[in-house]
């Protein structure tokens, strides 16, 4: 029987303030934390409007080679370690995999999304393609793909090789277990050792925003309220009283 390892997850506090951070905040914090660029480039949102945080499963596909795969597709479904990525999903789970930018096999289809659904799953990041998009978009879960195809997973030119290992997807390292944050602005790695000091940063540039946002709105000076200015401190100190922030 084949056996793989979980990750251990953050508590559902962390993944719950960090998911009213939004993308483009985590990123910009993150590099003050020193991490330059924590932007996984290439999957791009296939459900818009979707936003999701949760810690990641990882799952790494590599070439085909006739001495490392030669089972038929459904001769022993077990083998498949795609399966076994998804065994292990807990609620608010995100499961990204490294598909080498392949986009000619399509690593998860309906069947196996609509059981992720069924378990709580939150989301999917690939560097690669699922098929039965029509059905996949309906489910609920967010999607951040780059593209789609009518294949199934080994039938071109990957098979999956490891689970809940660290992978690389476009020069992003990913480790399991780390939190992901995804909208429409795209997919960022949050390191668990940083996420404490990602949601203080975070909760207090989300705030000032929120109070700048406002000013600039009503016609404020952008030197003064973006970023926000020691000068308009105190004003911005007086609407978190009257917000009761």
């Amino acid at each position: 029987m084949i056996q793989t390892p979980d990750i251990q997850r953050p508590s559902k506090e962390l993944i719950e303030g960090l998911a009213h951070i939004g993308s483009a905040t985590a990123a910009g914090d993150l590099s003050k934390l020193g991490i330059r660029d924590a932007h996984i480039r290439g999957p791009r949102p296939f459900t818009p409007g979707k936003a999701v945080c949760g810690p990641a499963l990882t799952l790494q596909m590599m070439p085909k080679r006739e001495d490392q795969y030669s089972v038929g597709e459904y001769s022993d479904p077990e083998v498949q370690l795609h399966r076994h990525v998804l065994y292990h999903t807990q609620p608010g789970d995100i499961v990204v995999v490294d598909a080498r930018n392949d986009l000619g096999s399509g690593i998860f289809g309906d069947m196996m999304l609509t059981y992720f659904k069924g378990k709580g799953g939150a989301g999917v990041v690939i560097n690669g393609c699922i098929r039965d998009y029509p059905k996949a978009q309906k489910l609920g879960i967010g999607l951040w793909l780059e593209g789609t195809t009518p294949n199934f997973h080994t039938q071109t030119n990957l098979f999956p090789y490891a689970v809940n290992i660290p992978i690389g997807i476009n020069n992003c390292l990913v480790m399991p277990g780390d939190i992901i944050i995804a909208d429409d602005d795209g997919v960022v790695v949050v390191p668990i050792s940083l996420a404490e000091q990602l949601l203080e940063r975070g909760r207090e540039h989300a705030e000032w925003e929120d109070f700048s946002r406002e000013r600039l709105m009503q016609g404020g000076e952008l030197r003064r309220y973006y970023p926000l200015s020691d000068e308009a401190r105190p004003e911005y100190e007086e609407w978190k009283k009257a917000h009761g922030r």
